[in-house]
Parts: structure tokens; sequence; C-alpha cells
């Protein structure tokens, strides 16, 4: 038993932190060993690029429940690898809208076999362990009761 797994759980957020840094790794691995270049980290901004036409940042990070500067730095950086890019809105000038790029449409088609595998090798991973069911109740548990407020009731009692 190694030291996160001795402590149970006060180091929760840690060890799931471990295990999500732990499968972004090992999907970089398969990005590489089949000599795509793509970042375990793109995925969801190219999942919802693949899903609609073109999408604001603004939209995006909506989407994902994530910030503004998290989206935009992906954007930035899939923008530098010319695969995506950004137009104005009709709508509002300052708005600018992305969308994949030739070039990131050409990628989406040699990874898109790797998320049919990945997301088979999951799903079964997942059903095994339960996993997505206990995952949506701890989610919907703290949407209801925050931790902090759960925290601060347990210290106050």
């Amino acid at each position: 038993m190694n030291f996160y797994q001795q402590i149970g759980p006060l180091v929760f957020g840690t060890r799931l932190k471990r295990l999500s840094d732990y499968f972004l790794s090992e999907v970089n691995k398969v990005y590489f060993d089949n000599g795509i270049p793509f970042e375990a980290t793109w995925f969801s901004v190219f999942y919802i690029l693949d899903t609609h036409t073109s999408v604001s940042i603004h939209e995006i990070a909506g989407r994902l429940e994530v910030s503004h500067s998290a989206i935009s730095q992906i954007v930035k950086k899939l923008e530098e690898k010319k695969l995506v890019a950004l137009c104005p809105s009709l709508d509002d000038a300052r708005k600018k809208l992305i969308s994949l790029s030739d070039n990131g449409k050409e990628l989406l088609k040699t990874i898109k076999p790797i998320w049919l595998a990945l997301d088979q090798v999951m799903a079964d991973l997942l059903i095994e362990n339960d996993v997505l069911k206990n995952l949506l109740e701890i989610e919907t548990s703290f949407s209801k009761f925050p931790l902090n407020e759960r925290i601060n009731k347990q210290i106050y009692v």
C-alpha cells in the first residue's frame, strides 16, 4: 500500500488528480506511438469543434465548465499548430469564432479511431468497477451540498 492509499479519504482529490495525470500520459503515449501529433488535453475542444461548425471560446468554456483563460490557452496552441481557424462573429466583431482548419479536420480523421478504441477500453474498465455511477453520485451530492460547506459544518459540530 502506497502513501496515498494509506491516508485514504484525506487525499481523495490528490488521488483523482494523480489518476487523471496518469490517464492523460497514457493516452498521449498512444498518440505518440501512432505518430499522431495530438495532445490529450486538446480532446474536449477538438470534440466540441467536431460536433459544432464554429463556436466561441466563451461557449466552449461554458460547456466544459472551465475558465475562459484555460480554453484561450488551448485555442492559442491549436492556432499555432494551424489546427483551428479563428474568424470574427457576424453578430459581434469582438467575438472570435473557432472552427477546425483543414489541417485540424485531417488530424481529426486520424485521431477518431483512437477515440473509439479509448471509449471502448474505458467503458469496459469503468463498467467493471461502476466508477461512472459512483462519480455521478459524488458530483450530484457536491452540487447540492458543496465540499467546503461540509467541511465547515464538520469543524463546528
